[in-house]
């Protein structure tokens, strides 16, 4: 790596706590098709772009040990977002606030990836020189990024009035940032809202806002020009990345295509990296899909 190659190395973020509180009682689980998905995510990483690990919590971390997945992430799997634990705010609210809290104890630059998303190709070239990268630009429509009034924030909260509620926000499944003091900017003013929203009313739009709205309008504030991985004109005929965000519904309702998906992860995986199908072969979730799909 010379001086003029950007640091590659990224992360994923789980936190489990919107899961247990959505299931009281219930052991932690993550369904077939997103441990498939993310597996992919973190291999094909490895294999184009450099290390990546996993920042979760203690039962996160337990989860992916007992299913013998740590390896998977080859920077470690940490449990940094146990911080959360004692923030004040709401977990149903603010389901992806770990990205946010786990985006804070990285050093920029650093390369931000959900687990629902895969990269199939070096992105090297993409961000040498960059500031700031998102995934690509969203429409302002109504129902999900409401203006100012619909939240309801405590009485000593105020939106910063150099905010421009015009900028389109920015998808953040894959985000990069080279900036240590932007990165710091962004996530101090993300958590700053997410603790001093008062009443929940819908929780995509609370979240969205803290994470994506209000990252545009940060960047535009402070001069930071925002490049995107994706054209949302060609997002249909892409091939350099995926992002499984859309199928979810369609893949919790619909057996058929839930089988035909995780098949699809399966035979990737025992084509590209035959070495871990013995490691899903001991997960029960997962087995069918291999016996089907990449046996």
């Amino acid at each position: 790596m010379t001086s003029d190659t950007p640091n590659m190395n990224a992360f994923h973020s789980n936190w489990t706590k919107p899961y247990t509180l959505r299931n009281p009682g219930k052991p932690y689980h993550i369904e077939d098709y997103d441990l498939l998905t993310a597996i992919l995510s973190a291999l094909q990483w490895r294999r184009h772009n450099g290390g990546i690990k996993m920042i979760t919590d203690s039962i996160g971390a337990e989860y992916y040990h007992r299913l013998g997945l740590s390896h998977i992430w080859d920077l470690g799997v940490t449990t940094g977002l146990d911080a959360l634990d004692g923030e004040a705010i709401f977990p149903l609210s603010f389901w992806a606030a770990g990205k946010i809290f786990a985006l804070r104890q990285q050093p920029a630059p650093c390369m931000m990836i959900d687990t629902d998303f895969i990269v199939w190709k070096p992105l090297a070239v993409q961000v040498s020189g960059v500031t700031l990268s998102v995934a690509h630009r969203e429409d302002l429509s109504d129902w999900i990024y409401p203006e100012r009034p619909f939240f309801n924030m405590d009485a000593s909260y105020r939106f910063p009035d150099e905010w421009d509620w015009t900028v389109l926000p920015c998808n953040t499944a894959l985000l990069y940032i080279a900036d240590e003091k932007f990165k710091d900017h962004y996530t101090s003013e993300s958590i700053r809202f997410m603790r001093n929203l008062r009443e929940t009313k819908d929780i995509t739009a609370e979240m969205v806002f803290a994470e994506q709205r209000l990252l545009a309008m940060c960047a535009a504030a402070k001069g930071v020009r925002i490049k995107t991985f994706l054209d949302t004109a060609n997002l249909d005929t892409q091939t350099s990345f995926t992002h499984v965000w859309g199928l979810k519904k369609e893949l919790q309702t619909d057996p058929g295509k839930r089988r035909e998906f995780c098949e699809s992860c399966a035979r990737r995986i025992h084509g590209d990296f035959p070495e871990e199908i013995p490691v899903l072969e001991r997960i029960e979730s997962l087995r069918p899909y291999l016996w089907g799909g990449a046996k």
